[in-house]
């Protein structure tokens, strides 16, 4: 299994996190890492992300990561503050060998099979499939999912607690990611 793998196996639940005050980071952290959800996404979109980053990598528990991250400026910055793990709305060559020349583990955005395929031929295999519902939903990802065996995916962008147990019953999906919980 690859380190973004094992990430995403920590629960089937990840927490999409936009932070505005950084004093909110820890309590927060505190209670989902409480409620099982120990893998962290905070979006790199406000002034307070990176902040909200560092002071969760503190939490015990919690396996803390920077989600919009767009290129190597954000990576760096956010692996500075004690990210964990990279997610990024898609999926470009510049940004997923940053990640892979400094070792960290990137779960990149993907919409299409062509972008499955550029992240096939760079090493990956794994991928957040965004935005989800948007993209159309379960039928455009168990079709996406057919020619692409070995693909296992992180839907994000339009999933509800309603609806996380029918994208968790694709064999594809290892696990989602939302804001409903936050």
């Amino acid at each position: 299994m690859s380190p973004i793998d094992d990430i995403m196996r920590l629960g089937q639940v990840i927490p999409v996190i936009v932070i505005d005050d950084v004093a909110k980071a820890v309590p927060l952290a505190e209670r989902l890492v409480a409620d099982g959800m120990v893998a962290l996404e905070v979006t790199l979109r406000t002034p307070a992300a990176l902040d909200a980053v560092r002071a969760m990598a503190e939490v015990p528990g919690a396996t803390v990561g920077a989600g919009t991250v767009l290129n190597a400026r954000q990576l760096d910055a956010a692996l500075e503050a004690g990210a964990n793990f990279i997610v990024s709305p898609g999926l470009t060559e510049p940004l997923v060998r940053a990640a892979q020349d400094r070792g960290a583990p990137i779960l990149p955005g993907v919409a299409t099979a062509a972008d499955i395929m550029r992240g096939l031929d760079l090493g990956l295999d794994r991928f957040k499939f965004f935005p989800a519902v948007a993209s159309g939903g379960i039928p455009a990802l168990k079709a996406l999912s057919a020619p692409f065996g070995a693909a296992r995916f992180c839907p994000t962008g339009g999933i509800t607690a309603a609806t996380a147990a029918d994208w968790l019953g694709l064999p594809s999906v290892v696990c989602v990611g939302g804001s409903w919980m936050v």
